[in-house]
């Protein structure tokens, strides 16, 4: 089976890390995979067995989704936008899918609306199936209207909806109005997440409070918290790896104590989970499914600025289990941190998930009926 995955993340990576997990799935599963990339290129990504196709990329200005940026920092314009469009087009008549999965749209990336309608009415001309990928928890919409929209988008474009979630743990509706039509639409994969990793080999990382923020560069404040809770530990091994092109990283390393190492995002940052002491990150999708994978203990500090309540959502539905604990930005400083560190450290030890997380190999079995007219 031919698939086309298409993709724009704005601001971090989470979005294409999971597409990424997806393609590599229906790859495995001997299928041949596009994958449509429109956000900013990703250098610690493996796309190795998947052929990318890289559109001009864009990315938000900051948490202004509603300006789009080139990686100029050029507010892009009518005929850049005109290039993508065509392009995108372009791709998915050479590929010929027999399947077409939209990354978040409908329910995200509006103010791309336009070059995903033309894709969609393509994929209907070609009369293939097309299905939305969605995580657990999506941005709840500001307006009425921006349901009624996606709800109609499903209806006249679309075979289904992956929802990438265990609907007993976090169904679609904590995040979106559900109604009893788009209901019907919803296919339940389970977590999408790469296989378990194992402890890494050079033991790197080892009994450390290991700092991340995901691939993107919105972790400045965590940063320089994780900096200051470092300098009042003073002897626990701290390290913080650095997203975003790893911008900022030698001003970072100029104030880090010498407990503390800075470097920018590694691929083997799985790896190191397994044996830390303790993850202080964020909580987007692919950050919790690796806490959870991994049952490392650990600090959230949900991104919440611009008015974003998705991962403080996700959040506090984990600090349910043991070692895991949850710091609003913001209240968040150095001792602060460092207390919340020393507390998740003294709770009892959490098992690893080990149920639920295939949601990549589910969804190529769903897809697979979708296709076939099997799926019920």
């Amino acid at each position: 089976m031919k698939v086309m995955i298409v993709v724009t993340h704005l601001l971090g990576t989470g979005h294409l890390t999971r597409a990424l997990t997806l393609a590599r799935a229906f790859a495995a599963a001997g299928d041949s995979v596009v994958l449509v990339s429109g956000g900013v290129t990703v250098a610690h990504l493996d796309f190795a067995g998947v052929d990318l196709v890289q559109l001009p990329p864009l990315k938000s200005d900051g948490v202004d989704f509603s300006r789009l940026l080139t990686v100029d920092n050029i507010e892009a314009d009518a005929p850049y936008l005109a290039a993508r469009r065509q392009m995108l087009l372009d791709a998915f008549a050479g590929a010929a899918p027999e399947l077409l999965i939209t990354e978040l749209f409908p329910f995200g990336r509006r103010i791309l609306r336009a070059e995903f309608t033309a894709l969609l009415e393509a994929a209907r001309e070609a009369d293939i199936p097309v299905l939305s990928s969605v995580r657990d928890i999506l941005a709840p919409p500001s307006k009425p209207a921006k349901a009624a929209l996606a709800e109609t988008l499903i209806a006249a474009f679309y075979s289904g909806v992956l929802v990438h979630s265990v609907a007993d743990i976090a169904p679609l509706d904590i995040s979106w109005p559900v109604s009893d039509a788009l209901r019907k639409h919803l296919f339940y994969t389970g977590f999408v997440a790469p296989a378990a990793p194992l402890p890494h080999p050079d033991g790197t990382g080892q009994g450390e409070v290991l700092v991340s923020a995901g691939g993107g560069s919105v972790g400045g404040d965590l940063f320089a918290a994780a900096l200051g809770a470092a300098a009042l530990d003073g002897v626990r091994a701290w390290r913080i790896l650095v997203g975003g092109g790893a911008t900022g990283i030698a001003e970072l390393r100029a104030q880090a104590p010498a407990n503390c190492t800075v470097e920018p995002a590694r691929p083997d940052f799985r790896q190191m989970l397994c044996g830390a002491a303790v993850s202080v990150s964020m909580c987007g999708y692919n950050t919790a499914l690796d806490v959870l994978q991994t049952g490392v203990r650990a600090v959230f500090v949900p991104f919440d600025k611009g008015d974003e309540v998705e991962q403080g959502l996700r959040a506090d539905a984990l600090a349910e289990q043991s070692g895991i604990s949850v710091l609003r930005s913001g209240v968040m400083t150095p001792q602060r941190l460092l207390d919340a560190v020393n507390e998740t450290l003294a709770a009892a030890p959490r098992a690893p998930l080990t149920t639920g997380i295939d949601g990549a190999a589910q969804t190529v079995r769903i897809a697979r009926e979708i296709v076939s007219g099997n799926a019920g």
